[in-house]
């Protein structure tokens, strides 16, 4: 036998400074419950040093001095200080802040301090949106019961009193009692019990009760010898194995933090809390967090433009150089090219339209905890999904009733509704479970009844044991002979028969009877529906044991999942948007299999748990990517289904609520959960739904695509305009013998047209632009970019000619200023008209207007342009005033530019069967 510094090891001095940090590995947590429940309730009581009576209060403060609060989660982790490094760790904010030091380091300090700003400002709307995320998401959680009833001393040796407290105070050694509607606040050991029954759904996706009894005899046989056992008709401990670490729930005299009490009573002892317990441990134990599409797609990005920079930037500085022979000017005039190359409002476009998206799926009912879930959302393509409660209600209905012909027959639905009505009037409506529920609500609407005068006298609840119901009725048709009827599992309720009813004779169970009655049971299970069978006995006396013997089965009956209302329509919506979705299930594959084909998936066939552990990751990849169902996985094998479809190029979002759903939350490029998912499935999500239901998912598409178009826009049209105006500084630096800009000109020439593109986030996308999914894709941005960089080079090109030889702008100072003025009101006219013209994919005949907000910025932009070259400011630039004749130039600049952009716009469109 283990020592107790083994089974209960403690923290060190300390320990409660870091309440996030796990104490116990995993392994050792599933040894010591382990041991803890073989153990008998005393030497339990002594191994944690307590008693019945519980712990004194001064007991339970050093307890609680020692091994900190009950809690899973660091709370201090939301600091602003600590997000504030993962918001800089951004690539474009990097780049920034290497072009901010550069400018430092080559004395353009302005420019330095304006990129730091920049950078500094997506940083905060970062921060900002995530804080208030955690907070919306805190607001939401329900949590049904923040006390526990704990019976302690006052004082050592005083009386014991059940009292309240809140379940951060628990210790191990705390008795607790447990009522229905509670939770479990920790991993507790029963001493006492009387019927109760549990719901396990959130840590085991199971959603059938639990029932757990502080025995160790009987009970104790049916765990250790039969919990790894898979029913082949309810569908009831599938995908478990001997030595799982899921065969901790079923151990009937443990419940542990997560599970939540729904009928009878119990009393037990904190052996575990906080990160000691299962749910805290396991928490630990899931794996990082992989790079997503959005990572992906934003280091693409940022690689394409580092390239574009080293590209361009030592071809202007070795034009400029040679053809001035002034090393230091044009190592500082490269610097701004640079800077005038790189997006410098990018990360703040990004973050706006990214907040600006989750507040709208906020009033949809969506919190957002990461901004980049909500590119991820909008590009996933495959949605991996449990059945329960996103294509089926969380309810059961009665699909068949048959004689053991296989023949309808209403008097066995009529037994088996008497046995679920008696169940729940003896042991209480909370002990009364779906499939209790289905039955009662059935024989209600037909009506059904044995017969008159039926009276119960006894009830046996369904136990892990016998695996069935059993209720005893007395019938005043038949004085001195008491009816026994049992429901349950088929090969478990067969097992009690010894005959069997067929056209209303009782015939013996022979063995080629007792297979006709498996192969029955067995084609009701293929056809995917759950079978209980029904079995009646009798009594005489009106006293004595129920032996559960000597039975008649009289039939089966079928129940099936109720299909969620609107499941199929949702499905067909997310299939019209470019969302395939997969069923990955800890259920029967057959059971999944059905439930496809009434809500229009493919069903194909359902690949199993044990299968996949017989794949390498590259055949488990190709398997994944043709197959629906995925059936009697476990948590380890929903992750590799997730990396699996991913490492096929897909952006995987998974919907899960459940202790085992953690790791294919964290595995998935978009994790989604509902509300009241496990703690833990909640710390793993992205997205949080306030209802499991695809039709909010699906709703929640559109506004994260809608953002997505607004980012590529931006990109796409400030880099294809940089490179335009880097392309055409390349080209005036050989034939003008001066520089076409000065530096701090084209510094406020891009912050200028930054600040116009930061009212992108508020334009409106084209209808039918975001019905696909869609991602950042390099290639694509570099045609983009080279297609229309040509041709706004192009315009400056005719520009220069225009103001050099029709205007006479030569090499005098005087000419070299009106020079630069042209140059910067064209630059900054062609690239605001470039917005409008690019910013949608409709052409001429059905034009499509920009928002309002885009109007009044560009508009806006031209008033200040036009005051730096002709107000009273002019000169703080080095600008001066225009002749009313380059206007007239500049006119027919514009024109030729507005019909090579759609010109180009048309092929782009044509050769690339797209737009932004």
């Amino acid at each position: 036998m283990a020592s107790a510094p083994e089974l209960a090891p403690m923290a060190a001095p300390g320990a409660a400074d870091q309440p996030a940090v796990a104490r116990t590995p995993l392994p050792t947590v599933l040894t010591r419950l382990r041991r803890f429940a073989a153990m008998p309730p005393l030497q339990v009581l002594r191994l944690v040093e307590s008693s019945p009576s519980g712990l004194d209060e001064p007991q339970a403060q050093l307890r609680a001095q020692r091994d900190g609060e009950n809690r899973l989660i660091r709370q201090r982790s939301r600091h602003w200080s600590r997000r504030l490094p993962r918001a800089m760790v951004n690539p474009f904010v990097l780049i920034l802040l290497c072009l901010a030091a550069v400018s430092a380091a080559t004395d353009d300090l302005p420019a330095a301090a304006v990129i730091v700003t920049l950078a500094a400002a997506s940083c905060v709307l970062q921060v900002r949106q995530e804080h208030r995320a955690d907070q919306a998401a805190t607001t939401l959680r329900a949590i049904v019961s923040r006390t526990a009833t704990v019976v302690r001393r006052p004082r050592p040796g005083g009386p014991a009193v059940a009292r309240e407290v809140p379940t951060d105070h628990l210790v191990p050694g705390d008795v607790v009692r447990l009522a229905p509607g509670e939770l479990v606040p920790a991993d507790i050991r029963l001493l006492r019990s009387g019927d109760l029954m549990v719901n396990q759904a959130l840590l085991t996706g199971e959603s059938l009760p639990a029932f757990k009894h502080a025995s160790l005899s009987g009970l104790e046989i049916a765990y250790h010898g039969r919990s790894g056992r898979h029913d082949r008709a309810t569908g009831a401990g599938a995908g478990r194995t001997e030595d799982a670490p899921g065969t901790l729930f079923d151990d009937p005299r443990l419940c542990l933090l997560g599970s939540t009490v729904i009928g009878g009573t119990g009393t037990g002892v904190v052996v575990a809390t906080g990160t000691d317990t299962y749910l805290g441990a396991t928490r630990q134990n899931l794996p990082p967090r992989g790079e997503t599409a959005f990572d992906r797609g934003v280091r693409g990005v940022s690689f394409t433009l580092v390239r574009v920079m080293l590209a361009a930037v030592p071809a202007v500085l070795a034009v400029n150089a040679l053809a001035r022979d002034d090393w230091s000017r044009a190592l500082l005039f490269a610097v701004s090219v640079a800077v005038g190359l790189t997006p410098e409002m990018l990360p703040v476009v990004t973050t706006t339209v990214l907040a600006r998206a989750a507040a709208l799926l906020r009033e949809r009912g969506l919190i957002v905890k990461r901004l980049p879930a909500i590119h991820n959302l909008g590009a996933m393509d495959v949605l991996c999904t449990d059945k329960t409660g996103t294509l089926t209600e969380d309810r059961t209905r009665v699909a068949c009733h048959l004689d053991p012909t296989g023949t309808s027959d209403r008097s066995v639905l009529a037994w088996a509704a008497l046995n679920s009505q008696i169940n729940t009037e003896r042991l209480g409506p909370l002990f009364c479970d779906p499939l209790d529920e289905a039955l009662i609500r059935r024989a209600d609407e037909l009506s059904l009844r044995v017969d008159d005068g039926v009276t119960g006298v006894d009830a046996f609840g369904f136990d892990v044991a016998r695996r069935r119901a059993t209720v005893v009725v007395r019938r005043t048709a038949t004085p001195g002979v008491d009816t026994v009827v049992t429901k349950g599992a088929v090969e478990e309720v067969l097992d009690t028969c010894a005959r069997v009813r067929r056209g209303g004779v009782d015939r013996p169970m022979s063995p080629d009877e007792r297979r006709r009655l498996d192969e029955l049971a067995g084609s009701l299970y293929d056809a995917g529906v759950r079978v209980l069978a029904v079995a009646i006995g009798t009594r005489r006396g009106g006293r004595g044991p129920v032996g559960e013997r000597d039975m008649t089965l009289i039939g089966y009956i079928g129940l099936r999942d109720e299909l969620r209302g609107g499941a199929p329509a949702a499905l067909a919506a997310l299939a019209a948007q470019g969302v395939g979705v997969k069923l990955v299930t800890g259920d029967h594959p057959q059971v999944a299999a059905r439930i496809c084909r009434e809500v229009g998936l493919p069903a194909g066939r359902p690949v199993l748990g044990s299968e996949l552990d017989e794949l390498d990751d590259e055949a488990l990849a190709e398997l994944a990517e043709r197959t629906t169902i995925f059936a009697r996985v476990d948590p380890h094998q929903k992750a590799r289904v997730v990396t699996a479809l991913r490492g096929r190029g897909h952006t995987v979002g998974y919907l899960g609520d459940g202790l085992n759903d953690a790791s294919a939350l964290r595995a998935a490029d978009v994790g989604i959960c509902v509300e009241n998912a496990a703690q833990v499935a909640r710390a793993s999500a992205d997205v949080i739904l306030a209802r499991k239901d695809l039709a909010a998912l699906n709703d929640a598409l559109g506004p994260a695509r809608r953002a997505f178009v607004n980012i590529i826009k931006h990109i796409k049209i400030t880099v294809s305009s940089n490179v335009g105006n880097v392309t055409s500084v390349a080209v005036a630096g050989v034939l003008l013998p001066f520089l076409p800009l000065l530096p701090l000109q084209i510094l406020v020439q891009n912050l200028l047209f930054d600040v116009s593109q930061l009212f992108l986030a508020f334009d409106r996308t084209d209808e039918g632009g975001h019905g696909r999914p869609r991602t950042f894709d390099s290639g694509d941005l570099l045609r983009f970019v080279v297609c229309f960089g040509v041709i706004n080079a192009l315009a400056d090109l005719a520009t220069f000619a225009a103001l050099r030889h029709v205007l006479g702008a030569s090499a005098s100072p005087s000419a070299q200023v009106l020079f630069h003025t042209g140059w910067f009101v064209e630059n900054l006219l062609t690239q605001i008209l470039a917005v409008h013209l690019l910013r949608s994919g409709a052409g001429i005949r059905r034009w499509s207007w920009a928002s309002r907000p885009v109007m009044f910025a560009s508009l806006a932009i031209v008033a200040v342009s036009v005051a730096l070259t002709v107000g009273p400011v002019d000169g703080l630039l080095g600008f001066r005033p225009l002749p009313p004749v380059y206007f007239g130039w500049l006119g027919v600049v514009l024109a030729g530019f507005c019909v090579m952009t759609l010109a180009g716009k048309f092929a782009y469109q044509r050769a690339v069967r797209s737009w932004l």
